[in-house]
């Protein structure tokens, strides 16, 4: 029978003691866009649980919702200058820098799913591609999430490429208004807060907000004129990121950097399979409500896909931008999308 010594078991302690004390931590400030009350809010909370919790506590998370410390287009410069240590929200918001965000942030006209979109993202070259876009701003992007395509509201029927002539609409500015103006729609920036009031006064025809449960929980189509729809969408499809500091990720143990990206991988499922299961709830909800949802046929979203990848060359003019399109378009040849 084995008799430890105080001494042997002081050294045992010693040791366990230093052991637990030479564990890094790892401490982060991120913010979002979103209200931490609403779906995409509710699962970014559970991404800060599931990183802290896989870390057993060493990366420890203060989060941000609802863009509470800087403006949700300032929250990019905020996290590369050391202000937040991480941005929640999407590459789209910073397209002023250089356009080759629109390309990481919204591949408008691009995929058909969200699959597809995160296919390129880790098995078609994407996440090299993007890395050195995010990496000349001083951050590291570890993943995205991506929640489904959009879809429009409208007054009128929107079925086809040629409804879109003379459709007097809300976009968001830079490609969208490249591409729609293209299709002979008449696009309008304007911000979401006059949306419903140009909606009910007939400023507008229709407007670009977001996924169909997104539009629906707003009310728009609650709107006695707003009674057209399509589902699912073809249009826009944005993706969510997080990106952070780089020299504050690459002074990460090799780790906590694992677990943050593989957290966001499973971060991208539940969102695209939380929005799926939304969008199909919210379709049959609005039919019973009278909407009318138009299901696009192959040749007519071939159509808006030839314009919008017209409209990608046009924006693409930087080396970063140009490089992001030929990667996007070369996968999208090799899944079919394009000929």
């Amino acid at each position: 029978m084995k008799i430890f010594t105080k001494s042997v078991l002081a050294a045992a302690a010693f040791s366990l003691m230093a052991g637990t004390a030479l564990a890094e931590t790892t401490k982060l400030r991120i913010q979002t866009h979103y209200a931490p009350e609403s779906v995409s809010g509710k699962l970014a909370a559970q991404y800060i649980d599931n990183v802290q919790t896989m870390s057993n506590g060493e990366i420890q998370i203060e989060m941000f919702y609802s863009s509470s410390v800087v403006k949700t287009v300032e929250t990019f410069d905020a996290a590369a200058t050391g202000i937040l240590d991480c941005d929640m929200t999407g590459g789209a918001y910073q397209t002023g820098k250089n356009p080759a965000f629109q390309f990481v942030g919204d591949i408008m006209g691009g995929y058909d799913t969200p699959y597809q979109q995160l296919s390129w993202l880790y098995y078609g070259g994407g996440i090299d591609a993007a890395a050195k876009l995010y990496n000349k701003f001083d951050m590291e992007l570890i993943g995205w999430w991506v929640y489904g395509q959009e879809s429009f509201a409208s007054t009128k029927e929107i079925a086809k490429v040629d409804d879109f002539k003379d459709w007097k609409f809300r976009s968001p500015p830079g490609l969208e208004t490249k591409i729609f103006d293209n299709l002979g729609a008449k696009p309008i920036v304007m911000d979401f807060t006059e949306v419903f009031t140009a909606l009910e006064s007939g400023i507008i025809d229709g407007s670009d907000i977001s996924a169909l449960a997104n539009n629906k929980s707003m009310g728009v189509y609650d709107l006695p004129r707003v009674k057209f729809a399509n589902y699912p969408g073809f249009h826009s499809m944005p993706s969510d990121h997080l990106a952070c500091n780089k020299a504050k990720f690459d002074a990460m143990p090799e780790s906590h950097q694992r677990i943050m990206k593989v957290a966001m991988e499973s971060l991208s499922l539940r969102t695209a399979l939380t929005f799926e299961k939304a969008n199909a709830e919210a379709a049959a909800a609005l039919r019973e409500q009278g909407v009318t949802l138009s299901v696009w046929s192959d040749e007519e979203k071939a159509k808006f896909r030839q314009a919008a990848l017209a409209a990608w060359g046009d924006f693409a003019t930087t080396d970063e931008a140009k490089a992001l399109v030929e990667s996007h378009t070369a996968y999208l040849k090799q899944l079919g999308l394009v000929k």
